[in-house]
């Protein structure tokens, strides 16, 4: 428990740092990783100054949901989001709809919402999914929900950032249309990428380890940011507080 516990506060911290050139950042209400991580930027760097977390009461001051989210990325206010996939290939696509021939996907999944309209707007898009294995990062997707690249000829000033994965975190190059391997967490290893990831990627054989969370970035995500995770994400904040998720919201 400790060790899974321990490697999601890495990433929040990880990805904390990430946000911390954006003004408003968004995050959908399934995504209490993010969440927590565009929360911490906050209450560290006071940057991104605005936060908005779909499903939240305390932390959203969109009152129109998801329609003024969509409103708010064409105005071009939204800096950054976070989008995953059952599927992501090497050029950035993602895939929500389910494994196979569409329409006749099985398993299916929920479908794709906003997910290619975000894409094409937010600047900063940052594809997020824990499992990483050849069943969720793949050479092709089977159904393209949100295309991660298009053609010159195309409007789009949004787009993939990175992909960060419970193993790895990967820098999109634009340019190259392919992933560049960053950095390796400590409890992953270049093989242990190579042998799990579907798709082909750049890197270096001194890939370096992801570097460990700050001590005083933990301290505020423990102390400050609890309470404002277990207000949206109460089964996840039990999980990584433990002892402290039911003691209020700390200030």
């Amino acid at each position: 428990m400790t060790n899974i516990v321990d490697d999601k506060k890495a990433l929040i911290c990880l990805i904390a740092n990430l946000l911390r050139d954006c003004n408003h950042v968004a995050v959908g209400a399934a995504s209490p990783i993010p969440g927590a991580a565009a929360l911490l930027a906050k209450a560290t760097w006071g940057t991104p100054r605005f936060v908005n977390i779909l499903g939240s009461v305390d932390n959203n001051f969109f009152t129109g949901g998801g329609g003024e989210l969509f409103d708010c990325a064409a105005q071009g206010r939204i800096d950054a989001f976070f989008l995953g996939g059952g599927q992501i290939d090497g050029q950035a696509n993602i895939n929500l709809m389910g494994r196979g021939d569409y329409p006749n996907c099985s398993p299916r999944w929920p479908g794709t919402f906003g997910s290619a309209y975000l894409y094409f707007l937010i600047p900063k898009v940052i594809l997020f999914r824990e499992e990483h294995t050849r069943r969720t990062l793949v050479e092709k997707v089977d159904f393209i929900s949100a295309p991660g690249l298009s053609d010159e000829k195309t409007y789009r000033k949004g787009g993939p950032f990175g992909l960060l994965t419970s193993k790895a975190f990967f820098h999109f190059d634009k340019e190259k249309k392919r992933f560049r391997l960053v950095s390796i967490h400590p409890s992953s290893s270049l093989e242990d990428i190579l042998d799990n990831t579907g798709f082909s990627f750049d890197y270096s054989e001194e890939t370096p380890l992801t570097s460990p969370p700050d001590p005083a970035l933990l301290e505020v995500l423990n102390r400050v940011v609890r309470g404002k995770v277990a207000e949206v994400y109460p089964n996840f904040a039990d999980t990584i507080f433990p002892v402290t998720s039911n003691a209020g919201h700390d200030t």
